[in-house]
């Protein structure tokens, strides 16, 4: 097969798999269920079944409850997901309130029709690494006709196409793997190279796997952000949401840098890396105190614009028009 058809295929594909937002919701989401008015269900993309991110950490406090009293919530129910597709399942099968995960998934799903609302952005300026396997390609160059991987549907995916079209290289195939079983692949040479979330990739690194290419170092404007969003129906049966929901977001965000040495050692329980990595890869600037900020507004429309680009996500939609109402910056 031509190598212009190869990669055609490849992005269709890409495609169907991000935009497959309806049917049976998967062994890990179906369990976000059972909605009550005093139970707000939060969605969240982690590997344990702790809340990440700064609302994570005001919740090991026993805070979070107390925050969101206004709208009425007396009990928090957190669903921990793989990837944002999963995560898209649930929110359309009316199985989560609130979403907080990557923007590339969550852009996806609203071109789609996914009636969500923007509410914030947790995170901004999110990191990722290109790491391949020893011995393997020692530049982007190289991976041209390669088998290289990514979790598709985050934003690292949105990452290893960009930087790969930016070389005006084509792969031989790019591989749908979780994250938690990229080291093995690359291990076993079954992939040349991954593009990893930061702390994974460093943690390879030190491991002895090379780290060709980085995002915010080489591709800044392919930068990842995190959002919450909040459904709809939620939104219609709440009116205050976005007036608590956004307090919330400040609170959290400036607790969390206030005691930046205990929300580090939060942050320690939720990945199994050795501290320093994650030291090193949890970052002050990338917590907006801001719910929504015109850096982070940019960036998603960076993301959208590459999405509907490539492909990737069905139709050009206006930000603004995304945003919930009294939202906006």
């Amino acid at each position: 097969m031509p190598r212009k058809k190869l990669r055609t295929s490849v992005r269709l594909v890409v495609a169907a798999a991000l935009l497959l937002l309806g049917g049976t919701l998967t062994a890990c989401s179906s369990k976000a269920s059972g909605a009550t008015s005093d139970t707000l269900r939060v969605g969240y993309i982690g590997p344990t079944d702790k809340l990440t991110g700064t609302l994570g950490y005001l919740q090991e406090k026993n805070e979070l409850v107390g925050q969101l009293s206004k709208l009425g919530v007396k009990k928090i129910k957190t669903y921990g997901f793989a990837n944002g597709p999963d995560l898209n399942q649930a929110l359309a099968s009316g199985d989560l309130d609130v979403g907080l995960y990557g923007d590339t998934p969550a852009i996806v799903a609203r071109a789609a029709g996914q009636k969500t609302r923007l509410v914030g952005q947790s995170t901004i300026n999110l990191d990722a690494e290109i790491v391949t396997k020893k011995g393997g390609p020692s530049s982007l160059k190289e991976l041209d006709g390669q088998t290289v991987a990514v979790a598709k549907g985050s934003y690292m995916h949105r990452y290893l196409l960009g930087a790969l079209d930016d070389a005006k290289v084509t792969p031989e195939q790019v591989l749908n793997i979780p994250t938690a079983d990229t080291a093995a692949a690359l291990a076993k040479g079954q992939i040349a190279a991954a593009a990893l979330p930061i702390a994974n990739a460093e943690a390879l690194r030190a491991q002895g796997y090379p780290v060709i290419d980085g995002l915010v170092k080489d591709h800044p404007d392919y930068a990842g952000t995190s959002v919450e969003v909040v459904t709809q129906s939620y939104l219609d049966n709440h009116k205050n949401f976005v007036k608590v929901w956004q307090a919330l977001h400040k609170h959290a965000a400036t607790e969390a840098k206030a005691n930046w040495s205990d929300y580090l050692s939060f942050a320690h329980t939720l990945a199994k890396f050795p501290p320093a990595i994650i030291d090193a890869t949890t970052l002050k600037d990338t917590i907006p105190v801001q719910p929504l900020t015109a850096e982070g507004l940019k960036l998603l429309q960076g993301t959208q614009d590459f999405l509907v680009e490539e492909k990737l996500a069905a139709k050009p939609f206006d930000i603004d028009d995304w945003i919930a109402p009294g939202a906006k910056p």
